[in-house]
């Protein structure tokens, strides 16, 4: 359960990563999912009963603690994909400021090539959040790799909508697969595999 101790601590985190960002270069900002998103994404792991979860772009691991906090009474497990190790460094300090690092596998790898390796319908709950214009070559690997009812969520619908209309486009057009646009934070698409 979220208390507002954990809600308050979640709030300076990312008011920490707003300054961070401000202060920063480019290359350097975090550009941490907005709260809303992040409230967003911890109902719907709950309310899934989500177990099994990738996240694609972990950052400094703001969005993966609200995974991890959300997969904590089901002792889920979040892995979280990232190709920067400093960064991934950084996300394990917050993870383990808030005791939930033992919920969460960090691995820096190519999603691409994680994705291509990994085994028929593990995952329940995939976050993308990452180099958008790599979803589209991603699309028939997260089909495989999602069981039946799982869901995908896509940050920067709204914030990117040209660099994401491709991988949108494709998703909408195949069959088994609901989805729609919510206007929180900067834009979540959801993705349910409707078999």
């Amino acid at each position: 359960m979220l208390n507002d101790a954990m809600l308050q601590t979640l709030q300076t985190l990312w008011e920490q990563g707003v300054q961070h960002d401000l202060q920063s270069g480019r290359q350097e900002q975090w550009h941490n999912i907005t709260p809303d998103s992040g409230r967003f994404l911890y109902q719907m792991v709950r309310s899934s009963a989500a177990r099994r979860i990738l996240e694609v772009g972990t950052s400094n691991g703001f969005s993966t603690l609200w995974l991890a906090l959300a997969a904590r009474p089901l002792q889920g497990l979040v892995t979280s994909l990232d190709i920067s190790a400093a960064r991934q460094q950084h996300a394990l300090s917050n993870l383990q400021s808030v005791g939930v690092e033992s919920l969460v596998a960090l691995r820096c790898a190519d999603a691409g090539i994680w994705l291509q390796e990994l085994e028929a319908s593990p995952l329940d709950f995939l976050f993308l959040d990452a180099d958008r214009s790599r979803y589209l070559d991603w699309w028939t690997s997260i089909q495989r790799v999602l069981r039946p009812g799982g869901l995908v969520v896509m940050d920067n619908a709204l914030s990117h909508a040209q660099e994401c209309a491709p991988f949108m486009q494709q998703v909408m057009a195949t069959e088994g697969y609901l989805a729609q646009t919510y206007p929180i934070g900067n834009g979540l698409f959801v993705i349910l595999k409707d078999e």
